[in-house]
């Protein structure tokens, strides 16, 4: 899955139509492999744009149900920036380990 699309399901508050679009956004581009579509694809672009932003409201406000509690959003931000900062030392680490080839 695309790391830039969020996960918008069981938070408190709800996802907002903002997160919702921005979602349905990028996965159209990921999908398209457009980042802002010519104006001969303009239309169809923002009407998956608006489709998949319906559907996907509809999933996580009115179809999806959860026993479990829901999500902090200050609680996930921190473990995204400590996962971050976890694959960039893993990163790192693997660079600096890296063999430098020799200058001729």
């Amino acid at each position: 899955m695309c790391r830039n699309i969020k996960l918008l399901f069981n938070f408190a508050p709800p996802a907002t139509e903002a997160e919702i679009r921005a979602s349905a956004l990028q996965y159209v581009r990921k999908v398209s492999g457009l980042q802002k579509p010519s104006a001969a694809n303009q239309e169809a672009f923002d009407r998956a744009v608006a489709e998949i932003s319906d559907i996907t409201r509809r999933l996580l406000l009115d179809d999806l149900e959860t026993r479990a509690a829901p999500r902090d959003r200050a609680v996930e931000r921190e473990r995204a920036v400590a996962r971050g900062k976890d694959r960039e030392a893993r990163i790192r680490a693997r660079l600096a380990t890296a063999s430098v080839p020799e200058a001729p």
